[in-house]
């Protein structure tokens, strides 16, 4: 064989297995994943709650609670304001110490100093919760005036944290939904204030400890469950909305 003759027979051999490749890349199987145009950080109303403190920050924050009562029933103010700061920390370096978010985990320990600090500087027990009442009055005012100016707190809370934009706001069953959420809300921080606001005045400071709690884990429930249904009724709805307009803009004919 003539050195020519070698030379075309390895181009040729170079020749097929570029092809061979080629065609192998085209052979490959489709990836059966569907694709979604959904964004990667979207929150269900699950991840929602747990954004805002969920049941966790509840148990949390009912701890120097349950610290601050019975120490000042039986050894006084000052040290039940000890008291309620020690738990406060331990729960600071629990939840650092778990990597927790850091943002819930300091404001946490914030409220309770700013609420001790009002105990002593009132030099009255019944101060410790002051803070947290008119906290609830404020946030009443805040979720029930959004729902008649047509902004629920709740739907522009779940757009901010989930990366949605503000569509469901042109979709009248979406606006609905986050409105009897944040209805909802309001009513639970309407009754915290009430409740809460009558012990304090009548100087009840072992009760405002039981409303504290009591009026913590049992209405957060409802108010909760409120959310999670809003958000689904909500996610539907636009789903729907959309559906609906990508079949309208399909059935029209194209214009000449």
């Amino acid at each position: 064989m003539s050195q020519s003759d070698t030379a075309d027979a390895k181009s040729n051999s170079e020749s097929g297995t570029a092809e061979d490749a080629e065609t192998a890349e085209h052979d490959e199987p489709p990836n059966d994943e569907p694709e979604t145009d959904e964004p990667e950080n979207k929150l269900d109303g699950q991840a929602l709650l747990a954004q805002m403190g969920g049941f966790t920050g509840l148990i949390y924050s009912s701890l120097p609670v349950l610290a601050f009562v019975p120490v000042n029933t039986y050894f006084g103010l000052t040290p039940a304001i000890c008291a309620a700061l020690g738990v406060a920390t331990v729960i600071l370096v629990w939840r650092l110490v778990r990597r927790e978010s850091l943002q819930p985990a300091i404001s946490g320990y914030f409220g309770v100093g700013v609420s001790a600090l009002v105990a002593w500087w009132l030099g009255e027990a019944k101060g410790f919760f002051l803070i947290g009442i008119w906290q609830s009055l404020i946030y009443a005012a805040v979720f029930g005036l959004s729902v008649l100016v047509r902004r629920p707190v709740v739907g522009y809370l779940w757009s901010w944290l989930s990366g949605h934009g503000s569509e469901w706001r042109g979709v009248r069953r979406a606006v609905y939904a986050f409105d009897l959420a944040t209805i909802v809300w309001a009513l639970v921080f309407g009754a915290r204030f009430t409740v809460q606001h009558y012990l304090f005045d009548a100087n009840e400071v072992g009760w405002l400890g039981v409303a504290r709690i009591a009026m913590g884990y049992p209405l957060f429930a409802v108010a909760a469950l409120a959310t999670f249904l809003a958000i689904r009724a909500a996610q539907r709805a636009v789903e729907d909305q959309t559906s609906e307009d990508d079949a309208e803009a399909g059935s029209r004919p194209d214009a000449v």
